[in-house]
């Protein structure tokens, strides 16, 4: 990325989408929700209430939708022949140039308000770590197509013109990897989430000054309760058993209930195609997202699963590649979800087309030494012992030391579990990391995509002659812990040998 002082007369270049004004002003306004309604608030005793509170409202409003306008005509990006470039700004003027040739990903994103005007989004996404370098919000449909065949055709050396259109294939074939409503509802029903609470304790902290009460304070609420003639006391042992299986029941009901719409919601008719270049997902019921991954950017496969999927047959199957998702950081640290629930046979034909082979079933895995965990126990428990004592010491009772013992064993069991999931193994010219018992994720690297083999050690990990592997990929890194160092010595040296045997110029780019 560079930028330039010497910008373009206003008359060349593109501006956005004039309608994409409107949405993001629209879209932009629950923004405003929180500051306007403090001030609100805060006008609601005064004099003229009647008069300041709708002029207030209407001020905020015109303030905002007057500068996105001014930013709006100060936007313009040029598509030249090296380059994309794009210049912002009211007072201090930006101009950022991103070379076709650094582009590695365009994707197109549609929210809902922009679906309805045929808008989206386009982000250019590039190998540096910063997600998407350039945005444009928002352009139609048809000028984004443009943008992504004009990029797909610089990058190939094509001497297309400022006119040219998506090489995408535009006819719909079968896809490589797709979901159906009744999978999605089974996803949803694994996806079991909470996240309505915190979501309501959000709202509450933000609008609790609008109560006459501490929200947090249970005692007010045992006092609302009684005062509408509920008195506690009265209400049999039997009556709140009862009481609390159904409040159990129903936190599982809502927990379910969440995760399907959340489901829903983002994997929205999900579907994975191949393209001459790569792979093209498209999922989203609300929000739209159109991304293409080129196969030459991906860098290693990882299946994730859990106990429960696990025994149903159900993984995941996500791409780790330069550019993260869309230029969004999620749950799995912004890798490419290609197949978010699918069987195994249905993952195995899509990591095919991307030269991945899935290890065998009867595949032995290296583990890491039991001595790593046992440090880790032997720490927490002493720390626990030490802070009991303490407790015991100044509260003179030995209750502590119960829950003590038993946050220690299961702890222990935690730990053992872990140490039991992790393991390695070299399957040819491929490198198998596996973690998590939990969560439990195979990572799988092609060798020669791995650049950098370092070994570390930490005080106890020299005592118990122990090391960690540290391989660097280009989007990601891969651990191998509580190595003996011997044996870190030499996989370190097999893979560097492996690597240093390729001839790298003589690898096509797919």
């Amino acid at each position: 990325m560079s930028a330039s002082s010497d910008f373009e007369a206003p008359a060349r270049g593109r501006r956005l989408h004039i309608t994409g004004l409107l949405v993001g002003f629209i879209g932009g306004l629950p923004r405003l929700f929180f500051p306007l309604a403090a001030m609100l608030f805060g006008a609601r005793n005064s004099g003229r209430a009647d008069i300041l509170i709708p002029a207030i409202a209407a001020a905020v409003l015109v303030i905002s939708f007057l500068f996105r306008w001014a930013s709006w005509t100060r936007f313009r990006y040029f598509t030249d022949d090296e380059d994309i470039r794009i210049e912002s700004g009211l007072l201090s003027r930006t101009a950022r140039s991103i070379p076709y040739e650094r582009i590695q990903d365009v994707s197109i994103e549609q929210k809902p308000l922009a679906r309805i005007f045929a808008l989206g989004e386009v982000k250019f996404e590039t190998g540096g770590g910063k997600g998407d370098e350039g945005t444009l919000s928002y352009v139609s449909i048809k000028e984004a197509e443009r943008l992504r065949g004009l990029v797909r055709d610089r990058k190939s050396g094509a001497a297309s013109n400022d006119t040219a259109i998506s090489t995408l294939d535009t006819a719909e074939t079968e896809p490589l990897f797709s979901m159906d409503g009744g999978r999605l509802l089974i996803f949803g029903f694994y996806s079991f989430s909470l996240v309505i609470f915190a979501v309501l304790a959000g709202a509450a902290q933000q609008f609790d000054f609008l109560l006459d009460f501490d929200i947090w304070d249970i005692g007010a609420w045992l006092g609302i309760i009684e005062h509408n003639g509920v008195s506690l006391d009265k209400i049999s042992l039997s009556a709140r058993i009862i009481a609390a299986m159904f409040a159990i029941f129903g936190l599982v009901a809502i927990g379910i209930v969440t995760g399907i719409v959340r489901t829903v919601v983002r994997e929205y008719g999900f579907r994975l195609d191949q393209t001459a270049k790569g792979f093209r997902r498209r999922r989203g019921l609300l929000t739209l997202t159109d991304v293409v991954m080129p196969i030459h950017r991906i860098q290693a496969a990882a299946i994730i699963t859990g106990p429960v999927r696990i025994r149903r047959g159900w993984y995941a199957l996500k791409f780790i590649s330069l550019a993260d998702d869309g230029g969004k950081k999620n749950e799995d640290g912004g890798d490419h979800v290609a197949a978010p629930f699918a069987t195994m046979s249905e993952i195995q034909a899509v990591a095919s087309q991307a030269d991945i082979r899935l290890p065998l079933t009867d595949m032995v895995f290296t583990k890491s030494r039991a001595s790593y965990w046992l440090d880790q126990w032997l720490i927490a428990a002493f720390v626990m012992v030490m802070a009991t004592s303490g407790l015991i010491v100044f509260t003179d009772t030995g209750r502590y030391a119960l829950w003590a013992a038993a946050i220690a064993m299961i702890y222990a069991l935690i730990l053992y579990a872990d140490w039991r999931s992790n393991g390695y193994a070299v399957d040819g010219d491929q490198l198998l990391v596996r973690a998590g018992w939990w969560r439990k994720k195979l990572t799988i690297a092609p060798q020669i995509n791995i650049q950098t083999v370092g070994i570390s050690q930490g005080p106890l990990a020299r005592i118990r002659g122990v090391a960690q592997l540290n391989f660097g990929i280009a989007g990601g890194t891969l651990h191998l812990t509580a190595i003996p160092f011997a044996e870190a010595r030499l996989v370190q040296h097999a893979i560097i040998d492996t690597i240093a045997k390729v001839d790298y110029s003589d690898i096509s780019v797919k």
